[in-house]
């Protein structure tokens, strides 16, 4: 019950958005090759982020 109001970090909320942006990547892989590299690129920009935050 405590936990239930515990404010996320920074890496948590990154790494929500990165699992959110590669699934968008894996379907749009197969429908629209363009979209799903924009997506991917995202995904990679998100993942440089987080490697950031941890190191420090």
């Amino acid at each position: 019950m405590l936990g239930l109001f515990k404010k996320k970090s920074k890496i948590e909320i990154l790494q929500k958005k990165y699992e959110k942006l590669m699934a968008q990547w894996h379907k749009l892989s197969s429908v629209n090759r363009a979209e799903s590299d924009k997506k991917y690129a995202e995904a990679e920009n998100i993942l440089k982020q987080i490697e950031i935050l941890q190191k420090q």
